[in-house]
């Protein structure tokens, strides 16, 4: 079997923040370029609804204001919100029932607001009037789909095991490369491949979009394979897939570029030995064929599994089972099993909050779901002051040596604890000196009563 080591080592790419506040980890990889990008489209966009002509007075687009970076952020943190509190509608969150009075959703930002940004949410500039429709099937979602893969190539690199596979994003209306695949929870949808981690860790994501993808045609799971795989390359990376992207032939290409692979595989694929594939085990059996570099097995358990390797050779191993019982395996089986997790854990998290909403336009659902599959742990809404016209500001006066002047905390003084601090509340009248946190929030919020 080859034998080459792996050269690069799991760790981020970029400066850790020092606060280590999960906010500054996720704007990490949701940085300002992006943000900026989706405000560009999302406000011509609403430019277009609006000069349409085909709208009524009433209409929510007549009401439209140019959307701010801070206003934006305010609608993510609370379309993310929509994943962790379940409701069935997106109006319901802004009842006033008892039953629900969620006042978090409209002390931040009114229904209509919020259904309006959501309409016009856009990724990519429309094509001019006249202008020819593109040829991109994802030109809608082309910028987010970079961007995150971009984005994770330059902010983190992973550890040696790697496991590629497809998900499904559910989608039931029409659209010309909407997937089948019976296996999956979603059965009808957009079809994903991924390369992750085995902890679930999203890397690298393509879209299928058809027979006509570049990707597409013969030869069409090694193209993708090699796709994802390539700015991982040269690295001694072991990647696991199953059957449907495995082959002899993927294997040696994959060990001319210096990376393992490790799945099972099916029995008609091009180049298996046929006695292997033809061979009758008895319960517990094995056997195996090696070619340059390339293990080919075959193992009864409850059932013949056929199987390719170009890190492991075909030894039996002992494990214990989840029942605490001993039992038999493959290694390569083994390995398998203990890293091929990555799509499936992928998939369990997103189940957890789901904040994505049924909708006409595919676009939309699939860019909320690449932008949560960016996200290391469940999504963290920024925290908002419940105080919103009055923000901390810094004294702007000095004193002779030309340091900040102090004040004495007013917060602090009504529970006569004697403190100063370098703040105070410019929206104030009497600008009054509070301290940053408790102080400032708890002085407001006795200001209102």
């Amino acid at each position: 079997m080859p034998n080459f080591q792996f050269s690069r080592r799991k760790e981020l790419l970029v400066t850790v923040p020092q606060s280590e506040k999960p906010i500054d980890f996720f704007f990490l990889l949701f940085d300002d370029e992006f943000v900026h990008l989706i405000l560009e489209a999302t406000n011509e966009y609403a430019e277009e609804i609006f000069c349409a002509g085909n709208i009524s007075e009433r209409s929510r687009i007549t009401n439209w204001k140019p959307l701010q970076r801070s206003e934006f952020l305010i609608f993510l943190g609370l379309l993310f919100h929509t994943g962790t509190v379940k409701c069935s509608r997106l109006e319901d969150y802004w009842k006033t029932d008892p039953l629900f009075n969620l006042k978090c959703f409209s002390e931040h930002m009114s229904r209509d607001r919020f259904l309006l940004i959501l309409r016009c949410l856009h990724f990519a500039r429309n094509p001019g009037e006249g202008a020819p429709k593109p040829d991109d099937r994802l030109y809608k979602i082309k910028p987010v789909i970079e961007f995150f893969n971009n984005k994770m190539r330059n902010t983190y690199y992973p550890g040696k095991e790697l496991s590629l596979d497809e998900s499904m994003m559910l989608w039931r209306g029409r659209l010309v490369f909407r997937q089948y695949i019976k296996n999956k929870r979603h059965k009808f949808g957009i079809k994903l491949y991924m390369l992750t981690e085995p902890s679930g860790t999203v890397l690298e994501v393509e879209v299928y979009t058809g027979a006509m993808d570049s990707k597409g045609g013969k030869g069409h799971a090694s193209k993708v394979v090699m796709k994802l795989l390539q700015h991982k390359l040269n690295s001694g990376h072991s990647v696991y897939m199953d059957n449907y992207y495995n082959s002899c032939t993927l294997a040696r290409e994959l060990l001319d570029n210096q990376t393992f692979c490790t799945g099972t595989l099916r029995a008609d694929r091009k180049g298996n030995p046929k006695d292997v594939v033809a061979t009758k085990l008895p319960k517990g059996g094995t056997k195996a064929k090696y070619s340059n570099g390339i293990m080919i097995g075959k193992w009864k358990d409850k059932r013949d599994v056929l199987y390719i390797s170009t890190e492991f050779p075909n030894t039996m191993v002992t494990f214990t089972n989840k029942r605490a019982q001993e039992k038999v395996k493959p290694l390569p089986i083994l390995n398998y099993n203990k890293f091929m997790s990555g799509i499936d854990r992928q998939d369990q998290m997103m189940a957890y909050y789901p904040c994505s909403r049924k909708t006409l336009r595919w676009y939309k659902k699939l860019a909320i779901r690449g932008l949560l599959g960016a996200s290391l742990s469940k999504p963290k809404v920024k925290k908002t002051s419940v105080v919103h016209a009055h923000h901390p500001t810094k004294i702007v006066a000095t004193n002779e040596k030309g340091e900040t002047k102090r004040k004495r905390c007013r917060q602090c003084s009504k529970n006569k604890i004697t403190k100063k601090t370098i703040y105070e509340c410019d929206q104030c009248s009497e600008k009054p000196g509070l301290c940053l946190g408790q102080c400032f929030q708890v002085y407001h919020g006795d200001q209102r009563v």
